[in-house]
This record gives structure tokens, sequence and C-alpha cells, in this order.
């Protein structure tokens, strides 16, 4: 049976964690040959493990996504082992609490370090790949990216101030290499988003559930009464709509953020 991503090598940065692990899988299933880069090397590892225990095709390449030269590394070692790369999913990033006002942070008293911090988790983690693997596609003239952003980019989250600016700033990259990588180098050149809804990950279990109880916290609450299909999503529910956007199903598709977030963005509240 013909695969759509057959011959095809695709990065997948942050692949050993939970959405962008999902999608490493989901491309392998296809017939990629999926490089998972992460600063995690034994979840990066593990992935790869499994994916090639299931018939896919893998490797682990641990790097930092907000280190140039770790990026540089990572490329270097993926070019050696699968030659090129045609497709790649920046999926770094995550909330911090110390950009998070709660009862003990105001947001008089959050650091300025603090905010450069979860900028660069949350948005020069999509620019520093895109600028190494680019490259690769610029000389090809062909290829396709796909950023995990947030609803949040969208929709300021109240209380989460680093994470809402970093996905925010990531959805307004996303349309501007969009524009640059169809006119100055190859209109085969395509980058989208995927904005993923209200999920719970060990990123932000923190806020939506009670560390001793288990229990939904008075925020997770006010979350799922906004969710008109009243549920937190599954990481492998995002994984229909970046295979979509990085196959030729999608080959008019470019600049686009794409919502998977059970109807939140869509819901005014009333």
């Amino acid at each position: 049976m013909n695969q759509q991503f057959d011959g095809k090598v695709a990065v997948v940065t942050a692949g050993g964690g939970a959405i962008c692990g999902e999608i490493a899988s989901g491309l392998a299933r296809e017939g990629a040959k999926v490089a998972i880069w992460d600063i995690n090397a034994e979840a990066a590892t593990a992935k790869a493990d499994h994916i090639t225990s299931q018939g896919g095709t893998a490797a682990a390449f641990p790097c930092d996504a907000t280190d140039a030269d770790s990026i540089a590394k990572a490329l270097n070692e993926t070019m050696a082992v699968f030659s090129t790369v045609d497709l790649l999913v920046n999926g770094a990033g995550g909330g911090d609490k110390n950009t998070t006002t709660t009862a003990d942070l105001e947001f008089f008293d959050i650091a300025p370090a603090a905010i450069r911090k979860a900028m660069d988790l949350n948005h020069i983690t999509t620019i520093i790949p895109s600028q190494a693997v680019g490259r690769v596609f610029a000389e090809k003239k062909s290829g396709a990216i796909v950023n995990i952003t947030s609803i949040a980019g969208g929709l300021p989250l109240s209380r989460a101030l680093g994470y809402s600016n970093g996905k925010a700033a990531a959805d307004s990259f996303t349309r501007w290499l969009a524009v640059h990588m169809a006119q100055t180098y190859a209109p085969q050149i395509r980058v989208n988003a995927i904005a993923p809804g209200f999920m719970i990950t060990e990123q932000n279990r923190f806020l939506l559930e009670d560390a001793q109880t288990g229990d939904l916290t008075p925020r997770g609450e006010t979350v799922l009464q906004n969710v008109p299909m009243s549920r937190f999503g599954k990481p492998e529910e995002i994984v229909g709509a970046a295979l979509w956007l990085l196959s030729d199903n999608a080959t008019f598709v470019t600049g686009s953020i794409v919502a998977v977030d059970g109807g939140f963005s869509a819901f005014c509240g009333v």
C-alpha cells in the first residue's frame, strides 16, 4: 500500500514529547524517515526506538532548539544519516511558572529575564530550526514547515503572560516566513501552523489539576466551560492536521494557522 510520505525525511523538534511524539509516529506510519530532535536525549531515543519497533524508520538527535550551534550540529548529523530533509515540524515550547501570574506572583514582579526565556522557548525555537532546515529547502526549492503554536497566540490566556506572548510571536513568524519563502526562494516551500487547544500535559498540569487530589482546579473548570466539546484534547488529535499540512493534499495552503481546539476559539462564552 502506498504511503503519502514514502521517500520523505522529516525533522520533528520536541519529537520526544507528547504532541510532537505523536506527530513523529504518524509520519513514520505514513512512510517518512523521521529525525527526532529533542533537548531530552533519553526521550528522543525512546521515541526513535518505539518507531523502529513498529516497523518505521527513525533516529534520535539530541539538541537545544534555542541554540543555533546545537541545531546546526543536529542538522549535520541528520544529513549524514538521511542525506536530506523534506519536512520540518517545530514543536519545542511550553509554559513557564515564572511568567504565569498566581497568588504568589504578581505581574509587577515577573522578571524580564523570565520573559526572555519564555520568548526563546516559544518563539526562537521556531526561528532557529527554520533557518537551518530552510536553507536545505531553499536549495531544493521545495519543503513544508509546520509550527506547533497555540490558541493562546490568538487570544492571550489570562495569567499565562510569557507563553501567550511567545505563541503570538510564533504565529506572526509563521505568516511572515510563509510569504518570505514563497516569494524569495520557491512557491513550493510552504509554512503553516497548528494551534492546539487545551490539553493536560506535564507543562501545564500545575494550572489545570490539583497536585494533591488530581481534581480540576478552578481554572481547569473554567476552561471546560468554554470548550464547546466539553473536554480536553488529546495529543494524537493533532496528528491529522499535521499530516494534512505537510502533505501534497495542502499544496495551496501556506501562511495558515489551523486551530485544533474543540471549538474554543469559535466560542464567545455565551
